[in-house]
């Protein structure tokens, strides 16, 4: 059946891929922007329509949230000012738009409600990120009158992507990688497996089943920190194909460098409060139990086989062209 659905945050890295999926499913989709130009990838597709607005004010959520079959919030950042528990910007977007959205959902009538939070999301947790994102989840579970699932994911890795790409680009640049974190362990989770788990909680055989879930999402293998910095440098061929060489920071070096990085402008490559994140492994708990049944995904992608499809300079194409093509514009 045919649904009309919201996806808030929908021009970004997931959120584009999502939106394209759903359009190929001949699902009518709205994507609401503070700047049209953000999401001019997408005015394109079929079925999709682009609206320029600001989702923090009240009055103009309701209006999008009216008349849907669901609602997707996609919406996350990874940096903000620090403050407690977790800082003005954090709590903008993490906390207070999940809970609107909820809220104009319950009032409007809008039962369904898919929300990206992330692993080791946690109203206790060491960062404010995931302290903001445990906070989000709680507001949502409090809301009356809708059917939400929850999804949290290891770090997402893709085309695009702002994690293994960043990596690949150190090294193209630099002779060394000096690393905070290093021993950090990720389940890196790709993107595709992550909007298919995502369509198919909203328009899959089996959506029913996963109304008041929480599914945490992973990739086939655990790696350290280190070990995915290495990937990069093997797949992006720097170095000869070696990649340049890691130097693990210890603690108190870490946070100086990231502290220094803070300084720079525009989003910082690595900030005290990602540090913090990492004292929490981003793997699934209990080790790697694999997407759920319902949620389509049978054998999630590996860093191995996707990574080097986007990092390896002679294999790269643009995934927003290929979506074009299969669009059919």
């Amino acid at each position: 059946m045919q649904q009309n659905i919201l996806v808030i945050g929908g021009s970004g890295f997931i959120g584009s891929r999502l939106v394209n999926a759903l359009s190929l499913a001949n699902h009518f989709v709205t994507v609401p922007t503070r700047r049209r130009q953000r999401a001019r990838h997408l005015v394109q597709l079929p079925l999709v329509d682009v609206v320029e607005t600001d989702v923090l004010d009240d009055a103009k959520l309701a209006k999008l949230v009216a008349g849907r079959d669901a609602v997707v919030n996609l919406v996350g950042i990874l940096h903000g000012k620090r403050g407690q528990p977790y800082g003005a910007d954090f709590a903008r977007a993490h906390v207070d738009l999940p809970r609107r959205i909820a809220a104009a959902c319950a009032r409007q009538g809008v039962r369904r409600l898919v929300h990206m939070s992330a692993l080791g999301a946690d109203r206790d947790g060491p960062s404010m990120y995931l302290r903001s994102k445990g906070a989000g989840e709680a507001a949502i579970r409090a809301q009356q009158g809708i059917d939400f699932t929850l999804f949290r994911p290891s770090v997402v890795f893709g085309p695009e992507d702002k994690f293994l790409n960043t990596f690949a680009q150190l090294q193209r640049v630099f002779p060394i990688v000096p690393l905070a974190g290093a021993k950090t362990r990720f389940a890196p989770v790709w993107v595709g497996d992550v909007v298919t788990a995502f369509v198919n909680s909203l328009v899959g055989p089996q959506a029913r089943n996963t109304l008041g879930q929480t599914y945490e999402l992973c990739g086939p293998k655990v790696y350290t920190l280190a070990e995915l910095v290495r990937l990069c440098g093997q797949y992006a061929r720097v170095g000869g194909g070696c990649g340049r060489s890691i130097i693990p920071l210890p603690d108190a070096l870490g946070r100086l460098q990231a502290a220094l990085l803070e300084l720079a402008p525009g989003d910082p490559l690595m900030s005290r409060d990602n540090l913090d994140s990492m004292k929490v492994d981003s793997v699934c708990t209990g080790g790697l139990p694999g997407f759920a049944a319902e949620l389509g995904v049978a054998r999630p992608e590996s860093v191995k086989a996707m990574a080097p499809t986007y990092l390896d300079p002679r294999r790269q194409e643009s995934e927003y062209g290929s979506m074009r093509a299969t669009a059919g514009r």
